[in-house]
């Protein structure tokens, strides 16, 4: 059994409520809620390069604050997520954060924020994940539920025409999520990222000359082809 010590410390209802409503109170059109911001820092977790708050931050937040004692709790709240998920990953007691959509028999669980900010935080990475895609079908099959659900709920589009997930196949990715991103995080660790892609990434995130210095952002969806 696993001692208390070990155990993640993770946020407890009352800290996911709060970071919820400062979310939803502060963030406009297409801007990542909670399970975005969970799906992004998920994302970021088990990738093959440390990207640091630095550069997630601006994903998440999107105006300064006006109260520093707010801003600092949410930022500490922000670690705390950060910090439990790879804690979560350790013990094998990670768990998706999703959101829910009201449907005509009741509440369900949704995949699409969650799958919306894992591609983000993809996006943070894209030319590692995409180069590393394309070389190696292992990556692309381990990644297929999250892939199967992101299609679905229109985060990625597909060069083929898919169905629609039925119920039960849509729950069926969703149980799988946590073995995913093990599997996803024990791949890279096994298969770290070269010195040659990391070199290649940086040379496509480098800005061309003449433009404002800032690499353009990249679009959801662009991890896949």
């Amino acid at each position: 059994m696993t001692s208390k010590t070990e155990w993640p410390s993770s946020l407890d209802d009352r800290e996911l409520d709060e970071l919820d409503r400062y979310l939803r109170a502060h963030t406009g059109e297409g801007d990542l809620l909670l399970d975005g911001v969970h799906g992004l820092l998920s994302a970021l977790a088990v990738g093959p390069l440390l990207v640091l708050p630095d550069e997630w931050l601006p994903e998440v937040l999107h105006e300064p604050f006006t109260d520093k004692d707010e801003g600092n709790r949410v930022l500490a709240l922000l670690a705390k997520l950060n910090d439990s998920i790879v804690a979560e990953l350790d013990v094998d007691a990670y768990e998706p954060i999703l959101g829910e959509v009201e449907t005509e028999t009741g509440p369900m669980l949704s995949a699409a924020g969650w799958c919306e900010g894992f591609s983000r935080g993809i996006d943070l990475r894209a030319g590692l994940w995409e180069g590393r895609l394309g070389e190696d079908p292992q990556l692309m099959e381990l990644l297929g539920p999250v892939m199967a659900l992101a299609v679905d709920e229109g985060i990625l589009s597909a060069d083929a025409e898919f169905e629609k997930l039925s119920d039960d196949e849509y729950d069926e990715c969703l149980a799988q999520l946590p073995g995913v991103l093990g599997a996803v995080n024990q791949y890279w660790l096994a298969k770290p990222a070269t010195e040659a892609e990391v070199e290649a990434m940086v040379r496509q995130q480098q800005p061309a000359a003449g433009d404002d210095g800032n690499p353009p952002r990249q679009r959801s969806g662009h991890w896949v082809h």
